[in-house]
């Protein structure tokens, strides 16, 4: 079946709705670079990147 027109804009206005974005900006090439070491672990770049934020987070507060 394909994606119509219709189904992206109701995709488009609850991804606004229930989501918040943060950009994200690196190097030429080190995108694919994150992706591909995001795979290799069996995630997505995106439950990669929030993953790591969140260790991060955690391990700072553990030190305080």
């Amino acid at each position: 079946m394909k994606y119509s027109d219709a189904q992206k804009e109701a995709t488009a206005r609850y991804n606004k709705k229930a989501y918040d974005r943060i950009d994200l900006i690196v190097k030429k090439g080190q995108r694919q670079v994150l992706k591909d070491f995001a795979a290799s672990q069996g995630k997505s770049l995106n439950r990669f990147i929030l993953d790591a934020v969140e260790a991060e987070m955690n391990r700072i507060k553990e030190t305080e």
